[in-house]
Parts: C-alpha cells; structure tokens; sequence
C-alpha cells in the first residue's frame, strides 16, 4: 500500500526525452554494426517510425523488429552495448525541464510513474537515471537466459496502457479512484486511452494530433522543450 493522494504517469519518448528511445536504439545498434546489414536495418527502423506516427502500427508488428534486435547477443552483451547508448544518446537528451518535471511530483510524495511501449530493456536504466522508481513497459520474453524478440504478456501500448496500470496498482491493493488526483504526461495521440481515465491529462510536447485534440477538450499543453526548439529556429 502507499500512502500518496497523487498519481503521476509519464510516457517517456518525446514526453520526457526529445527522441525516441526505441528508434534510437535501434538506429545506435545498426550504425555501429549490431543490428544487422545496417541499410536494411535503418529501412525497417524509419518505416516502423512512420507507422507509429501515423497511428498505424501495432505493438506485434514493432515487436517483430525492436525485440527482434535483443536476439542478437546474450544479455551481459546487450548491456555493455547499452551502457554506450546510455552515455552517448540518453544522457545527453535529458534535459533540465523534463527533471524538473519529475522532481516536482516526487518531491511532493506522489506515486511516479513511466509507462511506455518500448521494451523494459530498453528504458529501465532511463527509469532510473530520472529517478522515477516505477515502471511500466512492454516486457521482453526471456527463455533460457535470452531474450525470444517475443512480447511477454500485454503490450504496454495504447488502451494496453490502461490494462497494465491497473494490474501494477492491484498489486499494491489500489485503483485509479484510489487517488485524489492523477496526472498523465503524454505527447501522442496512440496514449488517448490512458489521458481519458486520468483526473489530469497534459498533453507534453504534443504532435499536431494531440494538440488539436487537447485545445478542443481544454487539457492543458505542457512544451518541455520549447527552449531547444527556439534555440534551432
């Protein structure tokens, strides 16, 4: 059980981080020769990107790549090549306004979050390096001690978002009506199941999508990163 009034959910990629980590990922591995011919690679990373944004990919035909990459090596392997992707592409996209962000709600008590579709893998040393001491993402099937490029479970991806939060608070013998109030930080439209069921939706550095979406329901538009956008124009 805990004892916090607040619940706050955060999805990561372009909501937290100004990239996506699953595509960084993946675009790390095939230019350092990790994934594959690296052209081919690159293709089917793009496409996929392509299919996110419009709305248009599901969590089994990302899978079929993204965790089909984690078949590549053992996983003390994975985590030296991740170590190199931490200190080079993660850390230096964390900014001071999105650790701002988190520090205001853990400071406050509430219960903290990130609930993302990319692979555990993949984010939970992000997780941490932000300090958010849950998280919620979609899980890698492991088998004999390596990872199958098969979901585990229910994807952590759009109304699977709903699904997964819920067993996560089961287990500490809560709900969503648990909470006084409970914020979702997103900036993609493929989260509007969740941003439906909390008391506080933010859209966060919105697509086009959202933002139109959030102005028409009066939610609140939070631009983390609207000082690096300034600084490129």
């Amino acid at each position: 059980m805990t004892s916090s009034q607040r619940l706050a959910l955060f999805d990561l990629d372009h909501t937290l981080l100004p990239l996506d980590s699953d595509y960084q990922w993946a675009d790390f591995l095939a230019r350092t020769g990790r994934a594959g011919d690296p052209a081919e690679a690159q293709r089917r990373n793009d496409e996929l990107m392509e299919r996110y944004n419009a709305g248009q990919l599901t969590a089994e035909q990302s899978a079929e790549f993204m965790l089909g990459l984690l078949t590549r090596a053992a996983p003390a392997e994975l985590n030296a090549w991740h170590e190199d992707f931490m200190a080079n592409i993660v850390m230096p996209a964390i900014l001071p306004s999105a650790r701002a962000l988190v520090h205001e709600h853990i400071s406050r008590g509430d219960l903290c979050a990130i609930v993302t579709a990319t692979n555990e893998f993949v984010t939970q040393p992000i997780a941490q390096a932000f300090g958010i001491p849950h998280l919620i993402a979609t899980v890698p099937e492991m088998h004999h001690g390596r990872y199958t490029g098969r979901i585990q479970g229910v994807a952590s991806f759009q109304a699977g978002k709903i699904t997964r939060v819920q067993a996560w608070l089961a287990e500490m013998g809560l709900t969503l009506d648990s909470f006084e109030a409970s914020f979702f930080y997103s900036d993609s439209p493929n989260d509007l199941p969740l941003l439906e069921v909390v008391t506080h939706p933010v859209a966060t550095n919105p697509s086009p999508a959202l933002r139109k979406i959030a102005e028409a329901r009066s939610w609140p538009v939070l631009d983390l990163f609207s000082d690096m956008l300034d600084a490129k124009s």
